[in-house]
């Protein structure tokens, strides 16, 4: 192997080795019966017992998956519905000050975004709880489904839709029947983005969570400034799995997806006898 492919893979290997290491010791240390970690004294699951008993972290658990697939899902409705708006305006100076703002929420601190969500929710007597956890995540994620599903549209060619309404599709026929089995690898990108930031949002949920409502980010971080406990490691190697089941899922869908849009295309090739 010559020099100049090697550091590559050696520089990559470092990158991954920094970013998963502290993950590999979380989890290691889950499994601790020793109960600290400093030195590891015996394999045991006491820990992840511990969590599924939990009642009170089952139903912070509960909170947290409802309001990431709620949230999710209505993003990822609105989301698309500005993409193809903003795609529809033709004019730079309006198109781009549109992508402005839908950007301000990406590039915004989360820590602003958190205290005026909170600020905006107290002037119009919306109690903190599950509604204003609800309405913040949609708002943070509707920004990015718009970033998944735009490049898409623009991929997509004007004469499709052109011949669709020559054959006499009307405007919801052409978006229906057309636009939207184009754009949907941007539509599943846009909808597992916004459920995994919805999933791990701290900064944002820690403003708008009011008494007796939680999700498990804040929970999470509210029990370990009490001190390290292997039941978090526990809590935290379980989360992180589910969101490596959530990333081979979108991998395979989309995989799956790329598979029947080859399989469906013509083959002009002379047939082999």
């Amino acid at each position: 192997m010559s020099r100049k492919r090697k550091l590559p893979q050696l520089y990559l290997a470092f990158v991954f080795l920094v970013l998963y290491a502290p993950i590999l010791y979380l989890m290691y240390y889950s499994f601790n019966s020793a109960g600290t970690m400093h030195g590891f004294e015996g394999f045991t699951l006491e820990w992840y017992d511990e969590v599924f008993h939990d009642t009170r972290l089952l139903i912070i658990v509960l909170n947290t998956v409802v309001i990431a697939l709620l949230s999710s899902a209505l993003s990822t409705i609105i989301g698309v519905v500005g993409a193809i708006a903003i795609d529809r305006v033709h004019r730079n100076k309006p198109k781009n000050a549109l992508l402005a703002m839908n950007n301000v929420l990406i590039v915004s601190p989360d820590v602003i975004i958190g205290a005026s969500f909170l600020i905006f929710f107290t002037m119009l007597g919306i109690k903190l709880g599950f509604t204003s956890v609800l309405l913040s995540h949609i708002a943070f994620s509707v920004p990015i489904v718009v970033l998944m599903v735009l490049p898409k549209l623009q991929e997509m060619s004007p004469t499709l839709i052109d011949a669709a309404r020559d054959l006499g599709a009307s405007g919801w026929g052409v978006i229906s029947k057309v636009v939207l089995p184009f754009i949907k690898p941007g539509i599943f990108a846009g909808f597992f983005m916004a459920l995994t930031y919805s999933l791990d949002d701290f900064a944002v949920t820690f403003f708008v969570t009011g008494n007796g409502y939680t999700t498990l980010s804040v929970e999470i971080y509210s029990r370990a400034r009490q001190g390290i406990s292997p039941s978090i490691n526990a809590l935290s190697t379980l989360i992180f799995l589910f969101t490596v089941i959530l990333v081979v899922g979108y991998y395979f869908i989309t995989r799956k997806g790329k598979g029947d849009k080859e399989a469906s295309r013509p083959n002009w090739g002379v047939s082999q006898p």
